[in-house]
Protein backbone atom coordinates (compact mmCIF):
# COMPACT_ATOMS: atom_id res chain seq x y z
CA UNK A 1 0.00 0.00 0.00
CA UNK A 2 2.56 2.54 0.74
CA UNK A 3 4.56 1.86 -2.68
CA UNK A 4 1.65 2.55 -4.79
CA UNK A 5 0.88 5.74 -2.42
CA UNK A 6 4.31 6.76 -2.86
CA UNK A 7 4.35 5.69 -6.89
CA UNK A 8 1.17 8.12 -7.41
CA UNK A 9 2.51 11.17 -5.15
CA UNK A 10 6.19 10.94 -7.37
CA UNK A 11 3.88 10.80 -10.03
CA UNK A 12 2.43 13.44 -9.63
CA UNK A 13 5.25 15.59 -8.39
CA UNK A 14 7.58 14.52 -11.20
CA UNK A 15 4.99 15.54 -13.92
CA UNK A 16 4.26 19.15 -12.21
CA UNK A 17 7.90 19.50 -12.16
CA UNK A 18 8.45 18.44 -16.03
CA UNK A 19 5.73 19.45 -17.64
CA UNK A 20 6.94 23.01 -18.88
CA UNK A 21 10.22 21.53 -19.73
CA UNK A 22 8.75 18.37 -21.91
CA UNK A 23 6.16 16.03 -22.55
CA UNK A 24 5.39 13.52 -20.31
CA UNK A 25 3.84 9.93 -21.99
CA UNK A 26 1.32 9.23 -18.64
CA UNK A 27 0.38 5.67 -18.44
CA UNK A 28 2.40 4.25 -21.21
CA UNK A 29 3.07 0.47 -20.63
CA UNK A 30 5.70 -1.77 -22.31
CA UNK A 31 4.73 -4.36 -25.15
CA UNK A 32 7.19 -7.03 -23.91
CA UNK A 33 5.43 -7.67 -20.38
CA UNK A 34 3.04 -6.12 -18.69
CA UNK A 35 4.20 -3.29 -16.48
CA UNK A 36 3.89 0.70 -16.88
CA UNK A 37 6.61 3.42 -16.70
CA UNK A 38 6.21 5.49 -14.08
CA UNK A 39 7.25 8.75 -16.01
CA UNK A 40 8.34 8.78 -19.45
CA UNK A 41 10.00 12.21 -20.46
CA UNK A 42 11.03 14.15 -23.26
CA UNK A 43 11.96 17.49 -23.28
CA UNK A 44 10.84 20.30 -25.72
CA UNK A 45 13.25 20.38 -28.53
CA UNK A 46 13.07 24.65 -28.40
CA UNK A 47 12.96 24.67 -24.31
CA UNK A 48 15.20 27.02 -22.79
CA UNK A 49 15.76 24.92 -19.22
CA UNK A 50 18.88 26.91 -18.19
CA UNK A 51 16.56 29.63 -16.68
CA UNK A 52 14.20 26.65 -14.92
CA UNK A 53 14.68 26.30 -11.36
CA UNK A 54 15.07 22.52 -11.13
CA UNK A 55 18.81 22.49 -10.59
CA UNK A 56 19.58 18.74 -10.80
CA UNK A 57 16.60 17.44 -11.57
CA UNK A 58 16.72 20.02 -15.18
CA UNK A 59 19.96 19.09 -15.94
CA UNK A 60 18.58 15.08 -16.09
CA UNK A 61 15.41 15.86 -17.96
CA UNK A 62 17.63 18.05 -20.48
CA UNK A 63 17.51 14.62 -22.95
CA UNK A 64 14.25 11.89 -22.95
CA UNK A 65 14.55 9.64 -20.30
CA UNK A 66 12.58 7.41 -18.05
CA UNK A 67 12.15 7.88 -14.14
CA UNK A 68 11.72 5.40 -11.45
CA UNK A 69 11.16 6.39 -8.05
CA UNK A 70 11.48 4.14 -5.19
CA UNK A 71 9.84 5.08 -1.57
CA UNK A 72 12.49 1.73 -0.59
CA UNK A 73 15.68 1.12 -1.64
CA UNK A 74 14.93 -1.08 -4.88
CA UNK A 75 16.41 -4.81 -4.72
CA UNK A 76 18.34 -6.27 -7.36
CA UNK A 77 14.52 -8.25 -9.07
CA UNK A 78 13.48 -4.66 -9.14
CA UNK A 79 16.52 -3.02 -10.84
CA UNK A 80 16.25 -5.59 -13.56
CA UNK A 81 12.85 -5.23 -13.92
CA UNK A 82 13.12 -1.23 -14.82
CA UNK A 83 16.22 -2.06 -17.09
CA UNK A 84 13.51 -4.66 -18.87
CA UNK A 85 11.34 -1.29 -19.43
CA UNK A 86 14.04 0.58 -20.51
CA UNK A 87 15.35 -1.33 -23.27
CA UNK A 88 11.70 -2.42 -24.60
CA UNK A 89 11.31 1.29 -24.99
CA UNK A 90 14.83 1.32 -26.42
CA UNK A 91 13.11 -1.41 -29.13
CA UNK A 92 10.20 0.37 -29.71
CA UNK A 93 12.06 4.10 -30.31
CA UNK A 94 14.40 2.00 -32.71
CA UNK A 95 11.27 0.42 -34.45
CA UNK A 96 9.97 3.26 -35.03
CA UNK A 97 12.92 5.02 -36.73
CA UNK A 98 12.94 2.10 -39.24
CA UNK A 99 9.41 2.47 -39.89
CA UNK A 100 10.13 5.95 -40.34
CA UNK A 101 13.06 5.33 -42.29
CA UNK A 102 15.42 7.53 -40.16
CA UNK A 103 18.37 6.75 -38.38
CA UNK A 104 18.87 6.77 -34.52
CA UNK A 105 21.45 7.96 -32.59
CA UNK A 106 22.69 6.28 -29.78
CA UNK A 107 22.38 9.88 -27.68
CA UNK A 108 18.60 9.59 -28.97
CA UNK A 109 18.13 6.57 -27.00
CA UNK A 110 16.42 7.43 -23.25
CA UNK A 111 18.51 7.53 -20.62
CA UNK A 112 17.15 5.27 -17.26
CA UNK A 113 17.25 7.67 -14.20
CA UNK A 114 16.47 5.21 -10.77
CA UNK A 115 15.69 7.66 -7.60
CA UNK A 116 15.72 6.11 -4.85
CA UNK A 117 16.37 7.37 -1.09
CA UNK A 118 19.14 4.93 0.21
CA UNK A 119 21.49 2.21 -1.64
CA UNK A 120 23.71 0.38 -0.10
CA UNK A 121 27.22 0.21 -1.25
CA UNK A 122 27.02 -3.31 -2.02
CA UNK A 123 24.81 -2.96 -4.72
CA UNK A 124 26.49 0.19 -6.16
CA UNK A 125 29.55 -2.27 -6.62
CA UNK A 126 27.48 -5.28 -8.00
CA UNK A 127 26.05 -2.77 -10.61
CA UNK A 128 29.54 -1.66 -11.67
CA UNK A 129 27.95 1.64 -10.85
CA UNK A 130 30.12 5.03 -10.48
CA UNK A 131 30.10 8.17 -9.60
CA UNK A 132 31.40 10.89 -12.16
CA UNK A 133 32.49 13.87 -9.68
CA UNK A 134 33.71 16.31 -12.58
CA UNK A 135 29.84 16.67 -14.14
CA UNK A 136 27.76 15.84 -11.28
CA UNK A 137 26.80 15.95 -7.99
CA UNK A 138 27.76 13.32 -5.13
CA UNK A 139 25.28 10.65 -4.98
CA UNK A 140 24.71 10.49 -8.64
CA UNK A 141 26.03 7.00 -9.88
CA UNK A 142 26.71 6.24 -13.29
CA UNK A 143 25.92 2.27 -14.17
CA UNK A 144 28.52 1.19 -17.52
CA UNK A 145 27.68 3.84 -20.37
CA UNK A 146 26.38 0.83 -22.66
CA UNK A 147 23.77 0.40 -20.24
CA UNK A 148 22.07 4.20 -20.02
CA UNK A 149 20.93 3.99 -16.74
CA UNK A 150 22.41 6.13 -13.46
CA UNK A 151 20.97 5.92 -10.08
CA UNK A 152 20.27 9.01 -7.39
CA UNK A 153 20.45 8.12 -4.06
CA UNK A 154 19.03 10.59 -2.35
CA UNK A 155 20.11 10.76 0.77
CA UNK A 156 23.88 11.60 -0.32
CA UNK A 157 23.20 14.46 -2.26
CA UNK A 158 24.31 17.81 -1.08
CA UNK A 159 21.50 19.42 0.93
CA UNK A 160 20.97 22.84 -1.20
CA UNK A 161 18.73 24.65 -3.73
CA UNK A 162 19.88 22.50 -7.00
CA UNK A 163 18.88 19.44 -5.11
CA UNK A 164 15.73 20.37 -3.56
CA UNK A 165 13.54 19.31 -6.19
CA UNK A 166 14.86 15.17 -5.45
CA UNK A 167 15.27 15.56 -1.53
CA UNK A 168 11.53 15.47 -1.54
CA UNK A 169 11.53 12.20 -2.71
CA UNK A 170 13.63 10.85 -0.16
CA UNK A 171 12.63 9.62 3.18
CA UNK A 172 13.28 10.28 6.96
CA UNK A 173 15.09 13.24 7.82
CA UNK A 174 16.25 14.24 4.53
CA UNK A 175 12.57 14.87 3.26
CA UNK A 176 11.25 16.27 6.14
CA UNK A 177 13.83 19.34 5.65
CA UNK A 178 13.71 19.30 1.77
CA UNK A 179 9.78 19.69 2.59
CA UNK A 180 10.45 22.25 4.99
CA UNK A 181 12.28 24.14 2.56
CA UNK A 182 9.93 23.38 -0.15
CA UNK A 183 7.19 25.66 2.65
CA UNK A 184 9.83 28.69 2.78
CA UNK A 185 10.31 28.79 -1.07
CA UNK A 186 8.86 32.73 -2.58
CA UNK A 187 5.29 32.70 -2.69
CA UNK A 188 6.01 33.52 -6.19
CA UNK A 189 7.88 30.29 -6.96
CA UNK A 190 6.28 28.90 -9.96
CA UNK A 191 5.94 25.12 -8.83
CA UNK A 192 5.41 26.05 -5.11
CA UNK A 193 1.88 26.44 -4.90
CA UNK A 194 0.94 23.00 -7.15
CA UNK A 195 3.58 21.47 -4.94
CA UNK A 196 2.32 22.24 -1.67
CA UNK A 197 -1.15 20.98 -2.76
CA UNK A 198 0.48 17.74 -4.56
CA UNK A 199 2.39 17.51 -1.20
CA UNK A 200 -0.88 18.03 1.02
CA UNK A 201 -3.28 15.67 -0.94
CA UNK A 202 -0.42 12.79 -0.57
CA UNK A 203 -0.72 13.59 3.59
CA UNK A 204 -4.24 13.32 3.53
CA UNK A 205 -5.14 10.01 1.44
CA UNK A 206 -2.71 8.93 4.05
CA UNK A 207 -4.45 10.07 7.00
CA UNK A 208 -7.93 8.65 6.23
CA UNK A 209 -6.76 5.03 5.71
CA UNK A 210 -6.81 2.88 9.19
CA UNK A 211 -3.74 0.74 10.27
CA UNK A 212 -1.02 2.72 9.20
CA UNK A 213 2.22 1.67 8.78
CA UNK A 214 5.37 3.37 11.11
CA UNK A 215 6.68 4.26 7.24
CA UNK A 216 3.17 5.53 6.44
CA UNK A 217 2.89 7.63 9.63
CA UNK A 218 6.64 9.27 9.12
CA UNK A 219 5.31 10.53 5.97
CA UNK A 220 2.20 12.28 7.43
CA UNK A 221 4.67 13.79 10.00
CA UNK A 222 7.38 14.62 7.23
CA UNK A 223 4.61 16.08 4.95
CA UNK A 224 2.95 17.77 7.75
CA UNK A 225 5.00 21.40 7.13
CA UNK A 226 3.32 21.10 3.55
CA UNK A 227 -0.37 20.96 4.94
CA UNK A 228 -0.27 23.75 7.55
CA UNK A 229 1.23 25.57 4.95
CA UNK A 230 -1.44 25.04 2.09
CA UNK A 231 -4.03 25.97 4.70
CA UNK A 232 -2.24 28.85 5.90
CA UNK A 233 -2.07 30.05 2.84
CA UNK A 234 -5.91 29.62 2.03
CA UNK A 235 -6.36 31.49 5.43
CA UNK A 236 -3.78 34.22 4.28
CA UNK A 237 -5.49 34.86 1.28
CA UNK A 238 -8.84 34.81 1.80
CA UNK A 239 -9.24 31.71 -0.62
CA UNK A 240 -12.37 30.63 0.86
CA UNK A 241 -13.27 28.34 -2.37
CA UNK A 242 -10.34 26.48 -1.92
CA UNK A 243 -11.10 26.00 1.85
CA UNK A 244 -14.72 24.14 1.01
CA UNK A 245 -12.61 22.47 -1.65
CA UNK A 246 -10.21 20.85 0.62
CA UNK A 247 -13.22 20.01 2.73
CA UNK A 248 -15.15 18.58 -0.02
CA UNK A 249 -12.43 15.91 -1.13
CA UNK A 250 -11.49 14.79 2.41
CA UNK A 251 -15.46 14.13 3.13
CA UNK A 252 -15.14 12.17 -0.35
CA UNK A 253 -12.16 10.29 0.49
CA UNK A 254 -13.79 9.08 3.71
CA UNK A 255 -17.46 8.64 2.50
CA UNK A 256 -17.95 8.20 -0.89
CA UNK A 257 -19.62 10.59 -3.22
CA UNK A 258 -21.42 13.24 -1.18
CA UNK A 259 -25.23 13.28 -0.58
CA UNK A 260 -27.20 16.09 -0.44
CA UNK A 261 -27.35 15.45 3.66
CA UNK A 262 -22.91 15.95 3.63
CA UNK A 263 -22.87 18.34 1.39
CA UNK A 264 -24.50 20.49 3.76
CA UNK A 265 -21.57 19.84 6.28
CA UNK A 266 -18.75 21.49 4.07
CA UNK A 267 -19.69 25.24 4.51
CA UNK A 268 -20.67 24.29 8.33
CA UNK A 269 -16.98 22.91 8.58
CA UNK A 270 -15.31 25.65 6.88
CA UNK A 271 -17.05 28.20 9.76
CA UNK A 272 -15.25 26.48 12.25
CA UNK A 273 -12.60 28.21 14.23
CA UNK A 274 -9.58 27.30 12.61
CA UNK A 275 -7.83 25.08 15.22
CA UNK A 276 -10.97 22.48 15.69
CA UNK A 277 -11.30 22.77 11.91
CA UNK A 278 -8.23 20.96 11.67
CA UNK A 279 -8.72 18.58 14.56
CA UNK A 280 -11.88 17.80 12.85
CA UNK A 281 -10.30 16.90 10.03
CA UNK A 282 -7.22 15.46 11.21
CA UNK A 283 -9.99 12.64 12.26
CA UNK A 284 -12.16 11.95 9.85
CA UNK A 285 -10.82 8.37 8.91
CA UNK A 286 -12.13 7.35 13.00
CA UNK A 287 -15.67 9.20 12.38
CA UNK A 288 -18.62 7.14 11.05
CA UNK A 289 -20.90 8.96 9.16
CA UNK A 290 -23.77 9.28 11.77
CA UNK A 291 -20.76 10.19 14.09
CA UNK A 292 -19.63 13.13 11.84
CA UNK A 293 -23.35 14.36 11.62
CA UNK A 294 -24.04 13.62 15.06
CA UNK A 295 -20.80 15.55 16.43
CA UNK A 296 -21.73 18.69 14.16
CA UNK A 297 -25.60 18.98 14.98
CA UNK A 298 -24.00 18.67 18.69
CA UNK A 299 -21.14 21.72 18.14
CA UNK A 300 -22.69 23.51 15.57
CA UNK A 301 -26.32 25.26 15.87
Amino acid sequence: MTRQSHDQFAKEYLEELLTPLGTIKKSEKVKSEVQEIDVWFEPFSDQNQENLPLGLLGKMAKTQCLFEPFRNPPSEIEIRSCLLKLYAVHGDVVRKAKRENRNIAESDLPILWILTPTFSDRMIAGLGAVEIAEHWVQGVYFLPNILKTAIVVIHQLPENEDTLWLRVLGKGGTQKRAVEELTELPENNPFRENLLEILADWRKNLELRDNLSRDEEEVIMNLSPAYLQQIEDWKQEGKQEGQLLLITSLLEGRFGSLDAELSGLVEKIANIPISERTQLLLSLGNLSREELLQRLGNEIV
